[in-house]
């Protein structure tokens, strides 16, 4: 059996004026490692992708360490960690911040929200389209508050919003305009991503996985974009020319992220392993372009865990 543990942030400070990046400490994260250890093995890419039947139907607890969007954190704090005990791991990519020079929208969406109140965010939506009708129902709100259950509902609300229900041009307008009002683009780009010999030295390690492009929710666009935000971060992570198979991470990985035809476009890319953020345990019965993986903060060692 498989279980992954997924992370994002890993700083030592997460203070801001309205707190909204959210993470580990250096010192969390080694701890959750340590008590991670003592339920299984740990293993690595290569491993999995040659020997995925028989990991996920071994009695053994096979570990797996995973992290999305190519934070330079990660390389930087995280991986000195795991490395002084002898971990791998997957870091998961989009190649929008390299190839277009560009921050994802969810990492201006999570910059802003770090300055701005999510009510002030909601109000500039409402005023930006205030001819249309902008707003979600109560199936939706659930929905909301159950996926993003670490935050407080008016954030909750606010993420679904930009990430499901409006248009992904509606919502790059409007968070454009607060972004580029409050940040410097190329500063952003240099400071929070991972650089260029960082992914060089990851990919050497068959550490590197595709996040796709541009960080969307890929079962919400057509099948044409599917393939091109597919296709796009996998010649990308190809061109490092050290022939490692990869595996891909699908950006938010709820059930409406990875909806067909996902898979079978991830499949016909070449792609034999992929990961949602379906919280559980794979085994035999595990679908291999669909594995489930834990938000850190759900295993042992994690803020949220309960035995």
């Amino acid at each position: 059996m498989l279980t992954v543990s997924n992370y994002h942030y890993i700083r030592e400070d997460f203070s801001a004026p309205f707190p909204s990046i959210f993470g580990i400490t250096p010192n969390q994260f080694e701890n959750q490692l340590v008590e991670l250890s003592k339920l299984g093995e740990f293993i690595s890419q290569q491993k999995l992708i040659q020997e995925i039947d028989a990991i996920l139907s071994s009695d053994l607890n096979y570990i797996l360490i995973t992290f999305d969007d190519g934070l330079k954190e990660q390389f930087e704090i995280a991986k000195p960690i795991l490395d002084k005990l002898n971990i791998p791991a997957i870091y998961f990519v989009n190649s929008l911040n390299y190839i277009e020079k560009k921050v994802s929208l969810v990492h201006k969406i999570h910059l802003l929200r770090s300055r701005i109140s999510s009510k002030a965010i909601l109000n500039c939506i409402q005023n930006e389209f205030s001819s249309e009708v902008i707003h979600l129902t109560t199936t939706e709100k659930n929905k909301a508050e159950l996926h993003y259950n670490y935050d407080d509902k008016e954030s909750a609300h606010l993420k679904y919003l930009l990430n499901f229900k409006l248009s992904s041009d509606q919502t790059t307008k409007v968070i454009d305009t607060l972004f580029f009002l409050n940040f410097d683009t190329n500063e952003v780009v240099s400071n929070l991503y991972m650089s260029a010999d960082q992914l060089q030295e990851l990919s050497r390690m068959n550490m590197l996985g595709s996040h796709t492009h541009s960080h969307f929710a890929l079962g919400l666009l057509a099948s044409d974009e599917i393939a091109t935000e597919i296709a796009t971060t996998k010649e990308f992570i190809d061109n490092f020319e050290h022939d490692n198979q990869h595996a891909i991470s699908y950006a938010y990985g709820s059930a409406e992220a990875c909806q067909n035809p996902v898979q079978t476009i991830a499949k016909q890319h070449g792609y034999t392993i992929g990961f949602t953020m379906e919280r559980g345990i794979n085994d035999f019965t595990a679908n291999k372009l669909l594995l489930k993986r834990f938000d850190c903060n759900d295993l042992p060692g994690g803020k949220n865990y309960t035995k």
